[in-house]
């Protein structure tokens, strides 16, 4: 059965919303028709249901998708997605979702989180005010569409014209403060539907990572209201992983110790969820290596990887640039990298493999067989992807990045890319199974 249920209101959205959840390395599969969604409902992660319905009379869109919702079944997490300058039905659409899951499990404590932020898109919210690059709605184009125009720059009055549930306001210093202030806050007013401020991705998670701690410890049920950042954090936050097979997963090796690939690597903690084990250099293991690679796989983790452990930090008053390793610490390194790879593809099986540094890439390809790469893609400049070719891995997926290359989210944008090429095969052979 599906991890998650997101429900759109158009084709676009729809489809731009599931490949938020692809990166994740979720399987995730859009469809329209009722016939569909009972066909496909059991063999993805991610079922993406686009009602069309976002011109619709708000009594037309509620029916189709309390349809919707009711005919795919029981999933740990409905997100109702909502345009991102909120024109459409938003308010009757949740109150169909919440409906349905209100007659399917009566007693239940079920609450929505409205989060229609999408900070890399400029849409943001501040005091209740839904904004567009800064700009109020009502003062934006959206105020004159022809078909949806928007009245209301204030989310929950958007929400209030067309729903029956109550709603309440969780602002910006609150979310500021972090994971416990906002589950506080949520405790201390438990509102059926609770509109949030965002203004960046971290907000996100931060939400997230509050109403996951309420599931746990309080038992409640979240729907999410949002244009699909929200959502797909959401689903990390609450542990939602691939079902009904191997999970698709991505092994990061990585040489470089700067301070830029550390930046690097930590937006693929925050963005990605990724898990890395650090190689001391000077007592390189490769068995502790390989064993806290199992622990994060075993964790569920789909980007799993290994770096070199940063230098001890600098003496008070000296400068704090790493001394780079003498040629015999480097040859030590370079070849413990390369068994931890062998090793763990064999054992760990990844859908992909991503090596960061020149040194890295070809003693990695070299340990592993292959006879050479096969490029696909540049995914920045200085950074690009395709697959081995040749030996016992031939075609696996490959990328490679110079140590000093791109900015902070160039780590992520490498390991994203893999990551929806396995989850792109992996959805393949799922949709071709009888």
């Amino acid at each position: 059965m599906a991890q998650v249920l997101v429900i759109g209101d158009d084709l676009t959205g729809s489809n731009a919303t599931g490949a938020l959840y692809a990166r994740l390395g979720l399987r995730a599969l859009t469809v329209g028709a009722l016939a569909q969604v009972t066909r496909y409902a059991s063999r993805v992660d991610v079922l993406v249901v686009n009602t069309a319905s976002r011109h619709w009379p708000a009594d037309r869109a509620h029916t189709a998708v309390r349809a919707a919702c009711a005919t795919a079944g029981e999933t740990p997490l409905v997100v109702k997605r909502v345009d991102t300058t909120l024109r459409g039905n938003p308010g009757s659409e949740l109150d169909a979702v919440l409906d349905v899951l209100a007659a399917r499990t009566p007693g239940a404590r079920i609450r929505a989180l409205a989060v229609p932020a999408f900070p890399d898109a400029g849409r943001t919210t501040v005091g209740g005010l839904h904004l567009v690059d800064g700009v109020p709605l009502t003062r934006t184009p959206v105020a004159r569409d022809p078909f949806d125009p928007v009245r209301h720059s204030r989310v929950a009055a958007v929400l209030g014209e067309q729903s029956r549930r109550g709603t309440a306001e969780l602002t910006l210093d609150v979310v500021e403060r972090g994971p416990a202030a906002v589950a506080a806050a949520l405790r201390r007013n438990p509102a059926e539907v609770t509109v949030c401020d965002a203004t960046e991705n971290a907000h996100l998670h931060t939400l997230a990572a509050a109403a996951a701690r309420l599931a746990a410890e309080d038992g409640i049920r979240w729907v999410a209201l949002d244009s699909g950042p929200f959502g797909a954090a959401l689903a990390t936050e609450l542990g939602l992983r691939p079902q009904g097979g191997p999970p698709v997963r991505v092994l990061a090796v990585v040489g470089s110790a700067t301070e830029r690939t550390r930046t690097q690597l930590a937006r693929t903690e925050t963005a990605l969820g990724a898990r890395w084990t650090d190689l001391d250099p000077a007592d390189p293991h490769p068995g502790r290596a390989l064993a806290a690679l199992r622990t994060a796989a075993a964790g569920g983790a789909t980007v799993l990887g290994v770096r070199v452990a940063p230098a001890p930090a600098a003496a008070a008053g000296t400068p704090s640039v790493p001394s780079p390793p003498d040629p015999e610490t480097a040859a030590r390194l370079l070849r413990c990298l390369a068994e931890v790879a062998t090793r763990a593809v064999a054992e760990l099986t990844p859908g992909g493999l991503y090596a960061s540094g020149g040194d890295v890439a070809a003693a990695v390809t070299s340990a592993l067989g292959a006879d050479g790469f096969a490029i696909e893609t540049e995914v920045l400049p200085l950074a690009v992807a395709g697959h081995l070719v040749g030996g016992p891995h031939d075609g696996l997926p490959f990328a490679t990045k110079g140590g000093l290359i791109g900015g902070p989210d160039a780590a992520r944008d490498c390991l994203e890319h893999l990551r929806a090429v396995c989850t792109r095969r992996a959805l393949g052979a799922t949709m071709s199974a009888p």
